[in-house]
């Protein structure tokens, strides 16, 4: 399995074989917890490597949509059985580039397994409806249709498993697929990708585009022979992708940012909502669009959670994420570190409490990474910026609430709308909560990260465009309804017009 053409220098993949970009320009892919290791040199591409990975996908999708759906989805199932075998490889492959902890890489090429058997089975389901005409001798059906190249856009956190989500539905349907990865986790992706042709994947079907968003990314989303993009990213990003693909009427999914919650309410089991906030949190250093970024707890129990939360979070042990005895790795860039730090200023500006932590981690080992401390701010207002906006690292806001009234008042007083989470013993709160949070997952008793390949992924608000990932709702995304209506009367029915009496 050898995509590093000389020592770790890869390749795009174009029409089945690995080709040098068209300019011949590349960057470094670094490791976040150490960046003296440079795990590979990954093509910068432009335009015309967009066009070349379009137009092999255009003409494969010609004899791939004919494969019938069973066979198509055999090849899924051997990559996924391939992906078993090498699970262990890739995870460490991953912590290397992305830096989260070993057990959470793990988890990724897990999702991305997960994903690829589940699709592997839709390749005998893709139901369609039949139904009774209202005409004698009249037969009413409906089946799925592919839609032709799929433009996928992923992202840096979930280097395998995002990009499974969009091309394992859209292949099982028929679709070709270009792929733009995370311009910081490109690896996982051409082992993805690799993994799908030594199952057998014909030439063309599956192509793999390295670059930047504005260059690889924006070509992509403008290309004229693309009808279909799915983008996971920024919601601003999301909002470009969105004024690019209107004029086109192109199919787009857009699945965004998150602020999510925790409520705690009065009657909760504290040391799970504890353990809860600190795996939603500071899993993945908060460098999730699902990570629980705020948490209402009831006044009657602020204290106390507050006091366990703070001192969960100071015991975290940050580090290099193949150290088995981390619990947190780095943030993914020197970019994304300045962010979290200048909402930490933001934050003392606004005059949130600062419980713990605030700082970046720069002395020792610590020196070569992009690392920073877990950090509490009490006492906040969910008016507040650092309780309003989208961090994307390991920086949590806590805020004394009444009551599930005033919790759920502030759980959807936000842009964003993916996933919020309810700690009670109490069904009737937690029921009330499930009806009243306005967004498109919702956990009880349970953090607010935890999604599983078999319910549709997604968000209300600034969070998406209305489409879910994952499922059913994915095959929904990749296909468009055809209505069949065989009429065997050998005479001419005009529907409503002849059943009118």
């Amino acid at each position: 399995m050898g995509t590093a053409v000389s020592g770790r220098v890869y390749r795009n993949f174009i029409n089945g074989e690995w080709v040098a970009p068209n300019g011949g320009k590349s960057h470094l892919n670094h490791n976040p917890a150490n960046t003296a290791e440079v795990i590979g040199e990954f093509p910068v591409s432009s335009h015309a490597d967009i066009d070349a990975a379009v137009a092999a996908a255009r003409q494969a999708y010609q004899s791939w949509r004919m494969v019938p759906a069973p066979k198509r989805a055999e090849i899924l199932f051997r990559a996924a059985e391939l992906l078993v075998k090498r699970k262990e490889e890739f995870s460490r492959d991953m912590t290397r580039e992305m830096g989260k902890v070993l057990a959470e890489t793990r988890g990724d090429v897990q999702e991305a397994i997960d994903m690829t058997y589940y699709m592997a089975g839709e390749g005998r389901r893709l139901f369609g409806q039949t139904t009774p005409s209202e005409l004698p001798n009249k037969f009413a059906m409906s089946v799925r249709q592919p839609i032709g190249v799929c433009g996928l856009i992923t992202p840096w956190n979930f280097p395998m498993a995002i990009p499974s989500w969009k091309m394992m539905p859209a292949l099982v349907c028929g679709n070709t697929v270009v792929l733009k990865p995370g311009e910081d986790t490109p690896l996982s992706s051409y082992h993805l990708v690799e993994t799908l042709v030594e199952a057998g994947l014909p030439p063309g079907v599956v192509n793999l585009v390295s670059g930047d968003g504005p260059g690889a990314g924006g070509s992509l989303a403008k290309h004229k022979d693309v009808p279909v993009i799915s983008f996971t990213g920024s919601t601003s990003t999301g909002r470009i992708i969105a004024e690019t693909c209107a004029p086109e009427f192109k199919h787009y999914s857009l699945e965004m940012g998150g602020k999510n919650i925790i409520l705690v309410l009065e009657d909760a089991n504290l040391d799970l909502a504890i353990d809860g906030a600190i795996w939603g949190g500071f899993g993945t250093s908060g460098q999730r669009c699902t990570a629980a970024s705020r948490i209402g707890v009831h006044k009657s129990v602020y204290k106390e959670f507050v006091t366990g939360l703070v001192e969960r979070a100071q015991r975290l042990k940050v580090g290099n994420g193949l150290d088995p005895s981390v619990d947190m790795g780095p943030v993914i860039n020197e970019q994304q570190l300045q962010t979290v730090m200048n909402y930490v200023e933001i934050g003392k500006k606004e005059r949130a409490k600062l419980l713990t932590g605030g700082h970046r981690l720069e002395q020792g080992d610590y020196a070569k990474g992009w690392f920073h401390e877990p950090t509490v701010f009490g006492d906040c207002d969910a008016k507040m910026r650092i309780a309003q906006e989208e961090i994307f690292g390991p920086v949590v806001s806590v805020m004394p609430i009444d009551g599930l009234e005033q919790g759920i008042e502030v759980a959807n007083g936000v842009p964003y709308g993916l996933s919020a989470s309810v700690y009670t013993r109490n069904v009737n709160a937690a029921f009330a909560a499930l009806r009243d949070l306005y967004t498109g997952i919702v956990y009880i008793n349970a953090p607010t990260i935890g999604a599983e390949t078999h319910l549709p992924f997604g968000g209300t608000k600034q969070t998406g465009n209305g489409h879910r990932e994952a499922a059913v709702a994915a095959i929904d995304f990749f296909t468009e309804w055809k209505s069949v209506y065989i009429d065997y009367s050998d005479k001419l029915q005009r529907a409503q017009i002849d059943n009118n009496n």
